[in-house]
């Protein structure tokens, strides 16, 4: 589906008005259509402007299968981590590492609906990706860049920048949503409260 809640005539995609009946809220940052993952909603407008303005560096953290063996993934992350070359500007360094096979069982991922290309005869490897920016496609062009084109890529988790854990995707399956917690909500409110400098 379309990560807002306006339909977009003639598109093939469904929006997110078909399946959250709550007024009034916005996604604070969008994923594309061929992506997964989470999705923060908000009625308030100076956090879903805190939380998407790259000046303040929110980390947002990203699981991404991709093309490629173990060897060449690990050549592609080094490029990755510094910061790499698309449409004529150079990426923000990153933080990424290869994705342990223990770490993704544990995850315990659903399949995707519907399901990705199939390479049978093509290895592909996963890796987490951690950005401070949100450009246009961002982690599809980054992987490509060095090689490493994307199949499968999930949103996973978003830093507020507090100094505690990341607000993240757990106990929630695929399509699901939920209210923010008392705890979360009062977390939001906070880094409005007290914002850091830009970039911080």
């Amino acid at each position: 589906m379309l990560s807002q809640f306006s339909p977009e005539p003639a598109s093939r995609w469904s929006s997110l008005a078909e399946f959250i009946e709550i007024p009034a809220v916005y996604a604070a940052g969008r994923l594309d259509a061929d992506s997964e993952g989470l999705l923060l909603l908000t009625s308030k407008g100076r956090l879903q402007q805190r939380l998407t303005d790259p000046t303040f560096g929110h980390w947002r953290r990203y699981w991404a299968q991709v093309e490629g063996n173990a060897a060449q993934l690990q050549a592609g992350l080094g490029q990755l981590c510094q910061g790499v070359l698309i449409q004529g500007q150079r990426t923000r360094p990153a933080r990424c590492r290869a994705l342990p096979a223990a770490e993704l069982a544990a995850a315990a991922l659903s399949a995707r609906e519907p399901p990705i290309r199939h390479r049978i005869n093509v290895p592909t490897s996963w890796l987490e990706l951690e950005l401070r920016e949100g450009r246009n496609r961002q982690v599809r062009r980054m992987t490509a860049s060095v090689g490493l084109p994307t199949l499968r890529l999930i949103r996973v988790a978003i830093d507020l920048l507090d100094g505690k854990p990341p607000l993240d995707l757990a106990g929630l399956a695929p399509g699901e949503w939920r209210l923010a917690s008392s705890t979360e909500s009062e977390r939001l409110d906070q880094i409005l409260r007290h914002a850091p400098s830009p970039g911080a």
